[in-house]
């Protein structure tokens, strides 16, 4: 099994731990955006070929330019979009108020395991309601520690290293 695979199913189950283990909910709001930008890019270059086929190219001219660039635009938006807001994260996940009166506090997931590299990265971070402060621990480990001989998945042992680190921020919450 390759190491990128084994970053895929390590990442899914942090995922399975937060929302099933803890019930939170995940928010796909940064993936719905991004998926935004491409549809409505995707749209521009759809415009220009329709437009183009309508009324071939000396009277397209003017739409085939507008469409190309605002499709290029589009694509650095995306680009900017998915290298500073999306960034390595796995996962967003909303903490509704426990009374449903309050304002719901948020957690994100990162990962990261480099190319030729055995070490896993999994940050956790928190973003509280009320105060709008952020709190993130990291845990790096080999990716071994969590695979056997067989290369299967050993989740107890990931799930118990999870809930540590997220135990850690909430003591940290609890604290504060």
């Amino acid at each position: 099994m390759g190491l990128q695979c084994g970053q895929k199913l390590l990442d899914d189950a942090a995922k399975k731990v937060l929302t099933e283990g803890y019930g939170y909910v995940e928010d796909f709001k940064v993936t719905d955006i991004r998926l935004a930008i491409c549809t409505i890019s995707c749209c521009c270059a759809l415009a220009a070929l329709i437009y183009d086929y309508l009324y071939p190219f000396p009277v397209s001219r003017p739409i085939l330019i507008t469409c190309v660039l605002s499709y290029f635009a589009l694509m650095t938006v995306l680009t900017i979009y998915t290298t500073f807001v999306e960034k390595n994260y796995i996962m967003f996940a909303v903490q509704k108020d426990e009374a449903g009166v309050g304002p719901d506090s948020y957690w994100s997931l990162h990962s990261t395991l480099k190319r030729y590299d055995q070490y896993y990265t999994l940050t956790l971070a928190y973003t509280d309601s009320v105060t709008k402060k952020e709190r993130e621990q990291s845990l790096k480990k080999s990716v071994a520690a969590w695979f056997d001989e067989d290369g299967a998945l050993l989740f107890d042992i990931l799930e118990k290293d999870v809930r540590e680190l997220h135990n850690g921020i909430a003591s940290e919450k609890k604290d504060k």
